[in-house]
């Protein structure tokens, strides 16, 4: 089979795992238990890596298929419509019965669900199902059992329930069966450990149902009163199915290794949890929910940030906290578009990136009114991060993670600033080891020489690395730390010059020579036009990107400017960030 667009993608998300739907009625990415445990339906990097399939059986010229999501939820409902007649497949990973509101999906039962409605005629549908678990490496044996397929394999315990009997043979089964105008078949695909309790049995049509008033309770926790709301709510559950819920994590993306670049390296293992994303995703968290959200954030990046002491913070984490990602290569599978090497685990998460101090103290003064008194533990720690940003003038990798050696990234040199600049505000808060002082005199420090050294006369702009020449569209972010305002006469050149550079048909690139425009850089020049006044630009800007996404409202981490392919691994929360970020500065423009 050829690789299906990225954008053809619909997620599901019981915020633990996530799976990905085609528009074709394949789900090729599921990774049950964890968003980062390894795929049990992985068609999306391999063809052989296993699918779950479940569709009409002939898909000629007459046949064409609609989709969206039931209100207010990450329920996936896709209509079939054939010569035969009409047919709606409605997908969703369950939720805990009974667990509204913010305690939704904090237990998941981890069961994929499919209900095959007949609207009109009678359609003739299959369902083929390739269990391939540990990344495809794994073919397992099929056992039929009283109208059930049970699958044994490594550490997993499966069991697929059909109303219709299934075929067996050679690690796949398959079926093919009529449905007709207001029949209701039901599917469930029930996971657990291999050495536990068997997978739970749940009545699907009732579990769905239960599911869907799950979402929709835990939404109406959540107003946004600004620009765009049904944009900007849409981003928000996305994010929200991007959290795992039993921590607090949002991890960047649910797929791993999809491609920036088709055919190339630049594939990366996305499901983990950033700090680098940190400042963002709180201030959309806090736009678009409750200070609920935030606050468990902030907490779970707080636990596993630890005692800091002179070592940098870890830029990233597993979704439990966990520490080493160390990354490896899958050499058997092909890749997304043949785009090798597929990678598991992510090493950037050894870098040094100086931005992370200030992602975080910048977060801990934005919902400052929401700590408390602050424990002993968390004092230190900021403290401990606001002496790591006076080790400013040290080079990192700076946040686009660039591999090899550190340069000295005028981005990381703002949050630095932004770092400190908020510890003094959080002095009074941080006990008798706070120097707001000597932290003061530090940060003014940083915001000389940052806009002395960082502006490149011949360029007539900023540029990406102090002593360079070329433009980088990490300088976007000076204004959102307050080093500098978008009104400024030199930051107000810079903007004009990545608009200008940067940017091909809207889509803004993080750099010259990069081919693809990286979704969340075009919403950064949204907002840097909104705070310099540019409302009109930014609003026709903003239109025009939020436009892109795929018809489920779902954004990959780039888009192709060429031919509006999505690239990168989906959805993005980053994405989907910028977008909350971008809609409420069209807003309030002022607001931090």
């Amino acid at each position: 089979m050829s690789d299906v667009a990225i954008a053809d993608y619909g997620l599901l998300s019981d915020c633990a795992s996530a799976a990905l739907v085609s528009r074709g009625g394949s789900i090729d990415w599921w990774c049950p238990g964890r968003f980062d445990a390894p795929s049990l339906l992985g068609r999306v990097l391999d063809p052989a890596a296993g699918h779950w399939a479940l569709n009409p059986t002939k898909t000629g010229a007459d046949h064409r298929s609609e989709r969206t999501y039931v209100d207010g939820t990450l329920v996936l409902r896709t209509v079939h419509h054939t010569s035969g007649g009409s047919v709606a497949v409605t997908d969703a990973l369950l939720a805990e019965p009974g667990v509204p509101g913010h305690g939704l999906n904090s237990n998941p039962p981890m069961v994929l669900a499919r209900i095959v409605e007949g609207l009109t005629g009678t359609v003739r549908m299959c369902t083929e199902f390739v269990p391939r678990p540990e990344y495809g490496l794994i073919t397992p044996y099929l056992h039929q059992h009283d109208g059930e397929v049970r699958v044994e394999a490594g550490p997993l315990a499966l069991t697929l329930r059909s109303p219709v009997p299934l075929e067996c043979t050679d690690g796949r089964a398959y079926v093919e069966f009529d449905v007709r105008a207001g029949q209701k078949l039901p599917f469930d695909l029930a996971h657990a450990p291999a050495w536990g309790p068997p997978p739970p049995r749940l009545d699907p049509v009732t579990s769905l149902a239960e599911t869907i008033d799950s979402w929709r309770a835990f939404n109406q926790l959540h107003h946004y009163g600004g620009r765009y709301p049904d944009l900007v709510r849409r981003s928000g559950l996305i994010v929200q199915g991007l959290t795992y819920q039993r921590s607090g994590a949002v991890v960047a993306a649910v797929t791993a290794s999809l491609p920036e670049d088709l055919g190339g390296s630049r594939n990366y293992d996305y499901r983990y949890a950033w700090l680098r994303d940190f400042f963002l995703t709180m201030r959309a968290l806090w736009v678009t929910a409750c200070p609920e959200e935030a606050g468990r954030l902030f907490d779970w990046a707080a636990r596993s940030a630890g005692r800091s002491g002179d070592q940098p913070v870890p830029i990233m984490y597993g979704v439990m906290g966990e520490r080493d990602l160390s990354e490896y290569s899958l050499d058997h599978l092909r890749g997304y578009a043949d785009s090798r090497p597929v990678r598991i685990g992510n090493d950037a998460w050894r870098q040094r990136q100086h931005d992370v101090p200030g992602e975080v103290l910048l977060c801990a003064y934005l919902i400052r009114d929401h700590l408390g008194e602050l424990s002993e533990e968390l004092k230190a720690l900021l403290v401990g991060l606001a002496e790591q940003a006076t080790r400013w003038r040290e080079p990192d990798a700076g946040m686009w993670e660039k591999r090899g050696s550190g340069r000295h990234y005028l981005a990381s040199k703002a949050l630095c600033w932004g770092a400190l600049d908020s510890a003094i505000k959080l002095a009074p808060m941080l006990g008798h080891r706070a120097d707001p002082a000597r932290w003061a005199a530090a940060r003014d420090e940083i915001r000389a020489a940052t806009l002395r050294d960082g502006w490149n006369e011949r360029v007539g702009a900023y540029t990406g690395v102090i002593g360079s020449s070329e433009l980088d569209a990490s300088v976007l972010v000076l204004p959102f730390t307050g080093m500098v305002s978008a009104t400024d006469p030199r930051m107000r050149a810079t903007i004009e010059a990545i608009e200008a550079e940067l940017t091909t048909d809207g889509l803004v690139r993080r750099w010259p020579d990069e081919p693809a425009g990286f979704v969340v850089c075009t919403f950064w020049l949204v907002e840097c036009l909104a705070m310099a006044g540019e409302m009109e630009r930014a609003t026709a800007l903003f239109e025009r990107t939020a436009a892109r996404a795929n018809d489920l409202g779902l954004f990959a981490e780039q888009i192709d400017p060429r031919t509006g392919a999505h690239l990168g691994n989906t959805p993005l929360t980053l994405s989907h960030v910028g977008l909350i970020g971008a809609a409420w500065r069209l807003t309030k423009p002022s607001f931090v």
